[in-house]
C-alpha cells in the first residue's frame, strides 16, 4: 500500500476517470492539474460535493481523433484525493491531487455525466522479501548516483529519500514520477503491483538509458507545474 492518506472506508469501487495522454499518476505523489474543459469543471464540482476522488487513466496511442469522445484508455490507473482547490473566476479549477493507491478498471460505467466514470479493482501491492529489498535499495541508489552525477542537489535529495523509512515500493513511486521517464515506461511502472518487478523494471531502464543532461538553473522542473486537461 502506498504511504500516506488511505481511500475512504466506504470506498465502493465507482471513480470518476479523467485521461490524459501524456501524465501518469503514482501513489504518494502530489500532481497540480489546471482544469478548464466543461466536462472537467462538471466532473471537479461533482468530485468537490462527493468524495474528492479522480482517477487518473492514460490514453492509448490514437487518441487524437477521439478525444472529445471516450478513446481508449490504459486500464491500470491511480486513484487520488484532491486536497487542495482554486475556483478561478471563469469556472475553471487549480488543484493539487494526491495519489492513494493503484487500480485497475474493470468496467466503464453509463451515466447521465459529461465525463467518464469507471468500477475499478485495487492492484494489491507484493512487498519484496526483506533482504531482496535492502539489495534493490542499494542498487537503486547506485543507479540514482550515476544518473544524477552532474546535479548535486538533485542527488542530495535523493539520497535522504534512500535512507529516509520510505518503503521501497513508494520510493520507486516517487522516482518514477520525478524522473524524466517516457510515458509508456511510467505506465508500465504503475501497472505492477509487484515491488521487487518494478523496481527491477524501474532499473533496467536506467540502465539502458543515458542520465539527463543538466539542466538550465533558469527552468525549474520539479516540482512539476500544473499539467492541463
Amino acid at each position: 500500500m502506498s504511504q500516506g492518506p488511505e481511500l475512504p472506508s466506504d470506498f465502493r469501487g465507482v471513480v470518476r476517470l479523467f485521461p490524459l495522454p501524456n501524465l501518469v499518476l503514482f501513489p504518494a505523489v502530489v500532481q497540480p492539474l489546471h482544469v478548464f474543459e466543461p466536462r472537467y469543471r462538471v466532473m471537479m464540482a461533482d468530485a468537490l460535493a462527493g468524495d474528492r476522488l479522480l482517477a487518473m487513466a492514460l490514453l492509448k496511442p490514437g487518441w487524437e481523433e477521439g478525444y472529445h469522445l471516450a478513446p481508449p484508455i490504459h486500464p491500470a490507473v491511480c486513484v487520488g484525493r484532491i486536497f487542495q482547490e482554486e475556483r478561478l473566476p471563469d469556472g475553471r479549477f487549480n488543484l493539487l491531487l494526491h495519489g492513494l493507491d493503484r487500480a485497475r478498471v474493470v468496467e466503464e460505467i453509463t451515466e447521465d455525466k459529461p465525463y467518464r466514470s469507471a468500477r475499478v479493482g485495487m492492484i494489491e501491492e507484493a512487498p519484496a522479501p526483506q533482504a531482496v529489498g535492502e539489495s534493490l535499495r542499494r542498487e537503486l541508489g547506485d543507479q540514482m548516483a550515476r544518473w544524477f552525477a552532474q546535479q548535486s542537489a538533485a542527488l542530495a535529495q535523493l539520497r535522504q529519500l534512500l535512507v529516509s523509512t520510505m518503503p521501497l515500493g513508494t520510493l520507486c513511486d516517487v522516482f518514477a514520477f520525478a524522473l524524466p521517464l517516457p510515458v509508456e515506461i511510467k505506465q508500465e511502472l504503475l501497472e505492477e503491483g509487484s515491488v521487487e518487478a518494478r523496481v527491477r523494471r524501474l532499473m533496467t531502464h536506467l540502465e539502458r538509458s543515458p542520465p539527463p543532461a543538466k539542466p538550465d538553473p533558469s527552468q525549474r522542473t520539479f516540482p512539476p507545474g500544473f499539467s492541463p486537461n
